[in-house]
């Protein structure tokens, strides 16, 4: 089995997703869209392959949003792309803004959330076999609006957390979490986005780290039911 893991820029890792997906006999193959060398020039243009190549595809997180004019020569093809894999009946597991493109691409839209969530937020689930209550770890200022024939999972006051559609998944948090990854963040002006927003990216870092084996089991268990509840079922 093939998986491709569509990483947005250099600052993103396939973490505890990865590994579970390995785990359960997947080989990876992961492509990043925008190069260290062009972060701060994103507007590159990018060849997404054929999705129908694959057997899953896990649209990862982004320091842009999916409204970003600056970056529609790649997410004007990212969303065509998904829509063709999720018709075609691929699998897809949509993470932040990758939850938020796979919502856009199937007829819903993206919108600036009423506050931005950053750190551990607790989240309410319908269906804890698929979605564990909270908390999940949140970095985003944008929320999705649900495309037609959604099911939401999930949610919490600021915004839709989870939802599924098909054989498709998006999720608004990043269950892929580890501090290397928060660490790399913070790093390229994350940190100053945590205290703009009176939060502290030390503590939020020191509650990664602490969490780290816990997330990791956590996000394992979401990847087997994401396989086994939503990826199985007929297309």
């Amino acid at each position: 089995m093939r998986a491709l893991l569509i990483h947005h820029d250099h600052l993103s890792f396939a973490g505890p997703v990865g590994e579970r997906l390995t785990d359960r006999g997947f080989d990876l193959e992961e492509r990043v869209v925008v190069s260290a060398e062009h972060h701060h020039t994103p507007d590159v243009e990018f060849d997404y392959p054929d999705p129908l190549d694959w057997d899953l595809i896990i649209p990862m997180g982004s320091p842009w949003s999916v409204n970003d004019p600056g970056v529609a020569s790649w997410v004007t093809p990212e969303l065509a792309m998904l829509d063709k894999a999720h018709a075609a009946g691929v699998p897809i597991l949509g993470i932040c803004f990758g939850g938020q493109a796979l919502a856009a691409a199937l007829g819903g839209a993206v919108e600036r959330a009423p506050r931005p969530e950053m750190g551990w937020v607790d989240v309410e689930t319908d269906d804890p076999s698929l979605v564990a209550s909270g908390p999940w770890f949140q970095f985003h200022y944008d929320r999705w609006r649900l495309p037609p024939g959604a099911v939401e999972i999930a949610r919490n006051a600021v915004s839709s957390q989870a939802f599924v559609l098909g054989r498709s998944m998006g999720l608004q948090f990043h269950p892929e979490i580890t501090p290397t990854e928060l660490e790399s963040w913070l790093t390229h002006g994350g940190d100053a986005h945590m205290r703009a927003e009176g939060v502290d990216p030390e503590a939020v870092l020191e509650e990664v780290r602490r969490t780290e084996a816990d997330s990791a089991r956590r996000t394992h268990a979401l990847v087997d039911a994401f396989l086994a509840q939503v990826a199985a079922r007929a297309r």
